[in-house]
């Protein structure tokens, strides 16, 4: 979905930036420039990138004991 029309930039967009280490809100805006022309997507911006975050941090699931997967 499109979440600065201003700049034409997608949750997918800032996705591919918190998987690669997007820290902050302001270094969002530096590297997409969202948020920074009407200012309307901000709110959104905001909550899809901490959404993002945590899912490129969370876990992505159990392996199992490599001695327990041969039996």
């Amino acid at each position: 979905m499109i979440v600065c029309v201003c700049r034409k930039v997608s949750d997918r967009d800032i996705e591919r930036l918190a998987r690669s280490g997007c820290g902050s809100f302001d270094e969002l805006q530096m590297e997409l420039g969202v948020a920074t022309c009407c200012g309307r997507c901000a709110e959104c911006a905001q909550q899809t990138l901490e959404s993002a975050r945590r899912r490129a941090v969370a876990p992505r699931g159990v392996c199992a004991e490599p001695e327990l997967a041969m039996a």
